[in-house]
């Protein structure tokens, strides 16, 4: 394992430089399978942060409860800091999805991180013509949970995004807000357009909560990237090396997905079906080490 380790840090080298006066973005993984957990692929990175996104209901329900507790055990005996992110099933009433939320909260005390509603802005979910509902979800997190880091609004960058913001903005209590992004057209066509758009309308902390290179897709989506495991490490670099180093204001970036699940119509992992690290992994392993070296000379160890 250590052999393969370090051939990984020898053959794919980052050299980019950071910017001197900007602390490195903190760096997860997006998955929703516990298998990471015991994955000495993961072990390796020394990244301990994850995001794992369950439906607002799920623990009303003995199959769905069974599925987080079974991901939630297994990261919190990883000691993984867990960002937990909430969607998917019916629009809820505010004091519905505030009722499950403390639910989530007695359960799972030792999780802290929370993300308001996944893609809230995407027409598969029941919040993307409602951004003043999806800011009163925000509102009730707040409200009963004020010392909690919560992701106001989870957003992909399609060219509706301003307009979505503005309207989530006249709604969301606060002015410190974070804001989530999911910048999978940027990162896959190498361009910083929908990254800058999020930069430009909403002021605070932005987290890629989820992003990374494509390998492969059959999902029926109209919109068109390249798909093989060396445009999707390309696309990993490009993540880093360009737009996490947009603004200072890029805090945290969370790649997508660490293993296919079989028969997926989506497939952004890091490892592949073998288990053996794909290209876009020894980009983010490589990555890891040269921040961990660039924060180590700028605090003079």
């Amino acid at each position: 394992m250590a052999r393969a380790v370090a051939l990984v840090a020898i053959v794919f080298a980052i050299a980019a430089p950071a910017s001197a006066h900007a602390a490195e973005p903190l760096v997860g993984i997006g998955e929703q399978h516990p298998t990471i957990f015991g994955d000495p692929w993961w072990h390796a990175l020394q990244t301990h942060r994850v995001r794992y996104v369950a439906a607002w209901d799920a623990l009303r329900f003995d199959w769905s409860r069974a599925e987080v507790d079974a991901y939630m055990a297994a990261a919190h005996a990883a000691g993984a800091d867990v960002l937990l992110g909430f969607g998917h099933s019916r629009l809820p009433s505010p004091r519905q999805f505030q009722r499950e939320f403390l639910r989530f909260r007695a359960r799972y005390p030792w999780v802290h991180e929370y993300l308001t509603w996944n893609e809230a802005n995407h027409c598969s979910q029941p919040t993307c013509r409602r951004p003043d509902i999806a800011a009163r979800y925000y509102n009730a997190l707040r409200r009963v949970c004020p010392h909690c880091t919560i992701v106001a609004a989870d957003l992909l960058d399609s060219r509706r995004l301003p307009t979505w913001v503005k309207a989530f903005r006249r709604r969301a209590g606060g002015h410190k807000l974070i804001w989530g992004l999911h910048n999978y057209i940027d990162a896959n066509r190498f361009r910083t357009r929908g990254t800058l758009s999020l930069l430009r309308a909403a002021p605070g902390a932005v987290w890629f909560t989820e992003t990374g290179g494509l390998v492969e897709r059959n999902n029926g989506s109209p919109v068109e990237f390249p798909e093989n495991k060396w445009h999707a490490a390309r696309a990993t670099r490009w993540v880093f090396q360009r737009l996490a180093r947009l603004s200072p204001r890029v805090r945290r970036v969370y790649l997508y997905q660490w293993t296919p699940p079989p028969n997926t119509t989506w497939d952004s992992a890091l490892i592949g079906p073998d288990g053996r690290p794909r290209p876009a992994y020894r980009v983010l392993y490589d990555h890891l080490r040269a921040a961990a070296q660039r924060t180590a000379r700028a605090h003079g160890r």
